[in-house]
């Protein structure tokens, strides 16, 4: 009896997990991160952890929002802040300061510019 190869479509369906199996059924991230919260990296991703999707994760994370990192790894935005807090934890990225309650005008608007000017790159 003959095996038939599975088409391309249902090799790639196959090989695809769950977004929460990427965290451990965790949702909620340990550390606060704004979704526009501006990320910087501090060593190189090959120094990093050896997980896949991690290591994407690093790849495209420097001077970008967390909402900008998970359009370019095409992952749901919970699962992305789960997995850089834990990039966070580990002393593989920083998040820099973002808008606080006594932010000024100036300050507010910078952000909202920074943050177009990243999605429009996309």
């Amino acid at each position: 009896m003959a095996t038939e190869t599975p088409p391309a479509d249902d090799a790639s369906a196959a090989v695809r997990v769950r977004p929460f199996t990427l965290t451990a059924g965790r949702t909620k991230p340990r550390v606060e991160l704004p979704v526009e919260a501006t990320l910087r990296r501090l060593g190189s991703a090959s120094a990093g952890p050896v997980e896949a999707h991690l290591t994407r994760i690093l790849e495209v994370c420097d001077r970008r929002s967390v909402a900008e990192v998970a359009a370019l790894v095409a992952m749901p935005i919970g699962v992305v802040r789960v997995l850089l807090a834990d990039l966070v934890e580990l002393g593989q990225v920083r998040v820099q300061t973002t808008i606080q309650e006594d932010s000024t005008y100036a300050e507010r608007r910078d952000l909202i510019e920074r943050t177009l000017r990243g999605l429009r790159t996309l």
